[in-house]
This record gives structure tokens, C-alpha cells and sequence, in this order.
């Protein structure tokens, strides 16, 4: 599928897949995935530093899990604004003991959150079954790495890097651009041997864009869901923060609410910290949808 931006709808009528091929387990995308974030760092912005240790990472994967998250991502290194790169035998050693212990203990998928070839590589040999990558596959190898472990892929749009891309970012059209950006890793990640049934999209919220960006893209999401399935992260997030006119208040309300509004328009699949509310927000939304399916609307 190519984007138009003459039109909402991608230009191949042909819908695309709802199933992913995980290592060998299906993740069905019939309806809304949960994605839980572990972050086995010492600086992410929400979480960093409380699941560090070996005990508490996994604790907080049971957690999870037994909360209703369909994906556990795991992460080794911080991609918040200003954070500093860590090598990738550091990232190595932080995930792969946990996705072991997880694969071997719980029945759920395990997302890898990097951009390290080599990381990949490590993370699919202990039991990951997808890559979720913050620059899209574009680090040297990267791409090729992917390609070899034949898991699906998440393709995310960011302007600059970590430590400079909320400096001052700008965009003639956001949507546009990110947009293009997407369809054009997808078009590279195809050529390269990976089956466009195996890839998402994230638009990347925060990273590198403006309040005003943020919305825009949120607002216009449904026309990036007709184009390819689509993966979210807005918990916990700043511009949450932003628009509530407080930057230190509680932002799990307004998580669960983004989260909500971004499944409304379309998104197969929402990466969260609180997992256990935004369950419960998604099975009273599809509740309600059901019956109006079952029954007709009044």
C-alpha cells in the first residue's frame, strides 16, 4: 500500500492483515492489544530505575500480564529527550536475562525495544517475538538484522535523535511527513525480505514534535491506521502533562483516555505503563460496541 495524502483510505483496497507471526505465535489483531512497559533502565523518563534488578523486572512482567498486557516491551536504554546512548553489550546484558525468564515462566510476547543490530539478534535468540525500533531500522545493520530473525517489526517516526530532537523541532506538514517517512522505511524494510504483513507503524509521539504536532497527528490517525496496522505510546508522556497545565500531576487519567482515543481511530495496539485501567477502559468500550453490533443501534 502507498499513502495518499489526497485521501484517507490507502490507495490498494485490499485490507491489510490481522495477524502477526511472532517466532511462531500468532498475535491476533481482531481487536486492541495491550503492550506493557518494562523499562530495565537506570534513566527512562516514567519508570527508570525501579526495575533494574532481576527480581523486580520480572515481578512487574507477572504484573502485567496477569493485568490483562497481551506484549511485555522490554527496553535497555533510555530514549527520552537528552538521554545518552549505552553500549550494546550494556543493553545485551539488562534484556536478555528478563526476556528468558519471562519466555520460560508466562504465555506472552516479548517486544525488544532497540536499535542495535546486534540486540535484535540477542533478543530473538532468548524468546522475543517482535522489534520495536524507535529510528526505524536505520542504524547500520539494523535492517539486516531484522530481516534475519523474520519477526514482525515496528517502524517509528522521529525527528533528531534522543538527545537534541525536542531542542526545536519543525515540520512544513507533520502528518504529511511522517507519514511519508513511514511508507517509505516500509517500502525499504519489503525490498529488504521482510513480508509487509510483519510491519507496524508509530508515529512517535514526543519524539521530536511540538504540542501542536502531537494533536495534529493524533487528530489525523485514523488516516495513518488505513495505511498499515499502527502501535501508540502516549502514556505518561509530557505533552499529557502539557495539556493538563501541569506537568507534575498524576497523567494515568489522561493515559488511559489517550489510549481510548487513539483505539477509537483505529490503532491495533497501545504501549502503556498502566496496564490494569487501560484493560479495563478498552473491555467497556468493546462491550459497548459489541451490543450495538449484536443487537443493532437504538
Amino acid at each position: 500500500m502507498s499513502f495518499s495524502l489526497n485521501s484517507s483510505e490507502p490507495e490498494n483496497s485490499e485490507s491489510y492483515p490481522v495477524t502477526l507471526n511472532c517466532g511462531g505465535r500468532e498475535l491476533r489483531l481482531d481487536k486492541p492489544r495491550v503492550m506493557g512497559i518494562l523499562n530495565v533502565t537506570p534513566d527512562s523518563f516514567s519508570d527508570g530505575g525501579l526495575f533494574v534488578s532481576h527480581d523486580a523486572a520480572l515481578e512487574r512482567a507477572r504484573h502485567m500480564i496477569e493485568a490483562g498486557a497481551d506484549i511485555v516491551d522490554i527496553g535497555g536504554e533510555s530514549t527520552r529527550p537528552g538521554a545518552a546512548t549505552v553500549s550494546a553489550e550494556q543493553e545485551m546484558e539488562r534484556v536478555v536475562p528478563i526476556i528468558e525468564a519471562i519466555c520460560s515462566r508466562f504465555d506472552a510476547i516479548v517486544s525488544i525495544d532497540t536499535s542495535k543490530p546486534e540486540v535484535m539478534i540477542a533478543a530473538h535468540d532468548a524468546g522475543a517475538g517482535l522489534i520495536n525500533d524507535v529510528r526505524a531500522l536505520s542504524e547500520t545493520g539494523a535492517l539486516e538484522a531484522a530481516v534475519s530473525t523474520q519477526l514482525p517489526v515496528c517502524l517509528m517516526h522521529m525527528q533528531g535523535q534522543p538527545k537534541n530532537m525536542q531542542q526545536a523541532p519543525e515540520y512544513v506538514d507533520v502528518f504529511a511527513e511522517v507519514c511519508g517517512f513511514l511508507c517509505e522505511r516500509r517500502a525499504i524494510c519489503v525490498q529488504s525480505g521482510i513480508a509487509a504483513s510483519q510491519i507496524l507503524f508509530d508515529p512517535g509521539f514526543g519524539f521530536g514534535k511540538t504540542l501542536a504536532h502531537n494533536l495534529t497527528l493524533l487528530r489525523k490517525l485514523d488516516s495513518l491506521c488505513a495505511e498499515a496496522p499502527v502501535l501508540i505510546g502516549l502514556s505518561q508522556k509530557r505533552m499529557l502533562g502539557d495539556i493538563l497545565g501541569d506537568e507534575t500531576v498524576c497523567r494515568v487519567t489522561a493515559s488511559v483516555t489517550a489510549a481510548l482515543l487513539c483505539v477509537q481511530r483505529g490503532a491495533s495496539i497501545v504501549r502503556v505503563h498502566d496496564v490494569e485501567p487501560t484493560v479495563h477502559a478498552l473491555a467497556v468500550q468493546h462491550a459497548v460496541i459489541q451490543t450495538s453490533n449484536d443487537y443493532g443501534t437504538e
